[in-house]
């Protein structure tokens, strides 16, 4: 079924029209260098840059867009108002949940004379798993597939001005989560308390109904992954806690430790050495700068310092929209062989952690130097 939507006007847009169209406008320059007369776009990052609209992953749904003419959305029927309202997107075709998605849309693709036509598709979509590209393969046989993976990826990367206020306002959430648990910690506090302090205050704030923490207590306190337990904390903890919310989809990432009833010496030590070796990467965050170069500055500290034997992650890695399912974007990532330059616009979550404490913020690269926009004050509190 096709309807036509030019008289609905999307009352949730994110962006105007301009900001879509200069998208677009990219991206078709990127499809003709690549020859590619249509490109299907199915990966949850690049719906929402390109056309506006945020699907649930329950159900496979893609927007075909053409060197020339409207971009054409494959959308479940029970999603078709949310659809209305997040994209500007006017030629819509609509499926029943008892239909096949890719069927759908392989019958559009013929329908509408690109059954021969250069396609291209981003083999790094988590939504183009091998058996769907099989079966969109075998349903259209003549169509050339070009790999256009990265590309999107890669134009992301720099931040439009709007895009730098909706991650100036997912950061002020984050400190906002942040201090709530902070501020709920003491002894005889369960971390599921803390936890629940910091959700209550970025939903109040207006993050999205997402993830919004990572918290670890006690012996733990080092899992920055772990799930979160029931420990009690007592004198001598450390709580972790990261806030990640994420607010339409932008997130802000801030890692904070605090010690109940004070830290030990060693332990103020290495908050004072892994504090300052961070200072000193941020002041060195400028466009021009090599990744490997600021990398090393925290990597290379800490490991002098004896605070780690050896340190095989990243200090830092980039910030923007993320839509399930992945949780974190490794476009660009600082690694002691990362040879690519900061450029303005750019925005990283940058971290270090050791001796079971970490610290992070978020980051944008400006004109001139950094910006932390995470405002959180930089030290280990004590509870």
């Amino acid at each position: 079924m096709v309807i036509a939507v030019n008289e609905i006007a999307p009352s949730d847009a994110m962006f105007p029209a301009d900001e879509y169209r200069d998208r677009i406008g990219k991206t078709r320059m990127k499809m003709a260098e690549s020859n590619a007369d249509v490109l299907l776009i199915d990966c949850v990052e690049h719906m929402v840059y390109l056309f506006g609209y945020a699907p649930p992953a329950a159900i496979y749904q893609a927007v075909l867009l053409p060197l020339d003419g409207e971009p054409v959305g494959v959308v479940r029927a029970l999603d078709a108002s949310m659809f209305r309202e997040q994209s500007w997107v006017r030629d819509v075709v609509l499926f029943a949940d008892h239909e096949d998605p890719v069927a759908v849309l392989s019958a559009e693709v013929k329908r509408r004379g690109w059954s021969k036509a250069q396609f291209a598709i981003e083999l790094d979509s988590h939504f183009l798993p091998v058996r769907r590209f099989m079966q969109l393969q075998a349903a259209l046989p003549d169509v050339s597939f070009i790999d256009f993976s990265q590309v999107l990826w890669e134009m992301r990367l720099i931040k439009s001005e709007r895009e730098i206020s909706m991650m100036r306002e997912v950061s002020r959430i984050a400190d906002a989560g942040m201090m709530a648990a902070v501020e709920a910690a003491g002894e005889g506090v369960s971390e599921r308390d803390c936890a629940a302090a910091l959700y209550a205050s970025v939903i109040r704030e207006g993050a999205d109904s997402m993830r919004s923490a990572l918290i670890s207590a006690g012996a733990r306190s080092d899992s920055l992954h772990g799930r979160l337990g029931a420990h009690l904390l007592r004198r001598g903890d450390v709580l972790h806690v990261e806030s990640i919310p994420l607010y339409r989809g932008y997130g802000a990432r801030l890692m904070r430790s605090s010690v109940i009833g004070g830290p030990p010496p060693d332990l103020a030590r290495a908050a004072e050495i892994m504090l300052a070796a961070q200072e000193a990467q941020f002041a060195a965050m400028r466009p021009g700068r090599r990744a490997s170069d600021v990398d090393a500055i925290v990597r290379d500290s800490i490991v002098e310092a004896g605070l780690r034997k050896t340190y095989e992650n990243f200090t830092g890695y980039t910030l923007g929209f993320i839509g399930l399912p992945k949780t974190s974007d490794f476009t660009r990532a600082f690694l002691p062989g990362s040879d690519w330059l900061l450029e303005e616009g750019m925005v990283f979550h940058m971290y270090t952690y050791a001796a079971g404490i970490a610290f992070s913020d978020t980051v944008l690269i400006t004109r001139s130097g950094s910006e932390r926009l995470t405002k959180t004050e930089r030290k280990l509190f004590v509870r």
